[in-house]
């Protein structure tokens, strides 16, 4: 065991970055009208201000979880704050949307540094049999972030101005630096030899596929320019990919991605699961969030506040699912946390009409809560039990890698559900082949019924991705008590058949 004789003071310390860097993943999409209007700049542009963000905080993932391996996770962790904060300082002062795209790829890179130290920290100096109340909170930070950050961002905007969702960064950034250093732990580093070729290909490939799948809504999935089409982008970044994994595979000395790690049943099932609920949390904000506005006149603060019930419960219970889950076999409680949430979801399909009472809303979203309580502690703790210590940032860039793409991949996709059924439901409607916003927010009365129901439909699909995700959560190992953990640990899946019984 590394020698840490304050473990949770690291943790809180940490959780300041980590909440920081994903609510700056959602805070944008309630700002994007404004910085249109203060950039004097189009829809394509301002959507980019969030392409750019996810583009470059999803594909170095990979390779900056092996740093922190091999150069310390608490040196890369200060290291990519120092960069996100700078960045968001920048973004903050932009006077043109070009500044403001450069200075949100900076910022992502910060994130890219900073996201999978937070869960390596957490492996390596908490034992694996008492880790359960950590991922709590560390589970609590990353549901209650990406549901905070639409709520913040509404506040801030109408009350500051869009720059100040980046300034609010700065004085955080700056308080999470001060306690990081004080109290994160400089841990052991691991003498990896770098994977060049790995490096490459895994940056072409995950740049490819996830900027193929990002943009392809933008191109209407034809071509982009001269011969790069969007399904060339997203099938050259398949073929990459898999070239990657044949390289791991062959490679003899120390592969960037140790495939190892998927011989550990519960390490493979978790990183399917967090790409479900990536999927989900993102694809059913929006619709939602269109919904609250166009049929039912809110503003951003009010379409927002719809979800407190969701952010406050899920918050305030996941610590306490935590202090269970190292007692407890984790597929009951993700299985029915997941459960719950589709539950939740298809409850919200249910209730998407003009005339529906408006508080009724808040019964789903209390639901979510609960859900969001008993998915991300449970899955995360069940990824990173079984992973020994010198492989803890590889295991961790992982699971955020797959987590991102399953965001990546419910943006995309529920775009491009939005389009078809609101052509469907909306056909003689102008501006109704999908492009919600092109009623500017003013849709006549006549046509509430028709995008409600368009709406409707669309969050069907994150519900059903869920399913599929509690359905592998059952399918989860009763994880096994920890000898002498912090000394000579077997390798990952070494431990595969004991586990699996």
């Amino acid at each position: 065991m590394e020698n840490v004789n304050r473990p949770w003071p690291a943790l809180w310390s940490l959780v300041i970055g980590f909440f920081m860097i994903l609510i700056d993943t959602t805070i944008v999409s309630v700002a994007n009208p404004r910085i249109m209007e203060g950039l004097d700049t189009d829809i394509n542009a301002v959507i980019w201000v969030t392409s750019a963000y996810l583009l470059a905080y999803a594909v170095p993932l990979l390779i900056t979880g092996r740093l922190g391996d091999r150069f310390g996770p608490k040196r890369l962790y200060l290291s990519g704050l120092v960069v996100f904060t700078l960045a968001s300082l920048w973004c903050g002062l932009s006077g043109t949307v070009a500044m403001l795209i450069a200075a949100r790829v900076l910022q992502g890179l910060g994130a890219a540094l900073m996201a999978p130290q937070t869960m390596a920290v957490i492996t390596r100096i908490f034992p694996p049999d008492g880790r359960g109340a950590a991922m709590g909170l560390w589970g609590a930070t990353a549901g209650v972030a990406t549901l905070v950050g639409p709520i913040l961002g509404g506040v801030l905007v109408d009350g500051l101005g869009w720059e100040w969702i980046f300034f609010i960064n700065v004085p955080i950034g700056i308080v999470g630096f001060i306690l990081a250093w004080h109290f994160v732990p400089s841990l052991t580093t691991h003498p990896h030899r770098f994977d060049i070729p790995g490096v490459v290909l895994s940056a072409v490939g995950l740049f490819l596929l996830v900027f193929g799948i990002q943009e392809g809504e933008t191109y209407d999935w034809g071509t982009i320019t001269g011969p790069v089409t969007v399904w060339g982008l997203i099938i050259s970044g398949l073929v990459v990919l898999a070239l990657f994994v044949g390289w791991q595979a062959a490679n003899k000395g120390e592969p960037l991605l140790p495939l190892a790690l998927f011989r550990d049943r519960n390490f493979s099932l978790a990183n399917i699961g967090i790409t479900t609920v990536g999927f989900a949390v993102t694809a059913f904000v929006l619709p939602l969030i269109f919904y609250y506005q166009i049929v039912r006149d809110m503003t951003p603060t009010q379409s927002a506040l719809m979800m407190a019930p969701m952010a406050l419960i899920s918050g305030g219970l996941a610590p306490l699912v935590g202090k269970i889950i190292d007692r407890v076999n984790p597929k009951y409680i993700t299985s029915t946390g997941l459960l719950l949430m589709a539950v939740a979801l298809f409850w919200n399909s249910a209730l998407m009409h003009p005339d529906t009472p408006v508080w009724l809303f808040l019964l789903p979203s209390a639901v979510l809560g609960f859900a969001n309580a008993g998915i991300w502690a449970p899955l995360s703790s069940t990824a990173t039990r079984n992973l020994p210590m010198r492989q803890a940032g590889a295991g961790a860039g992982v699971y955020n890698t797959t987590r991102q793409i399953g965001a990546v991949l419910g943006s995309a996709a529920i775009a491009v559900l939005m389009q078809a059924r609101l052509a469907a439901e909306l056909p003689a409607a102008p501006g109704s082949g999908g492009e919600a916003g092109g009623f500017g927010g003013q849709l006549p009365p006549a046509l509430h019924d028709g995008f409600a129901t368009a709406m409707g439909q669309s969050i069907m699909l994150p519900a059903a991705v869920i399913v599929l995700g509690a359905a592998v959560a059952l399918f989860f190992a009763r994880p096994k008590a920890v000898q002498g953990w912090g000394g000579q640990r077997p390798a990952a899946g070494q431990d595969a058949e004991a586990t699996t019984r």
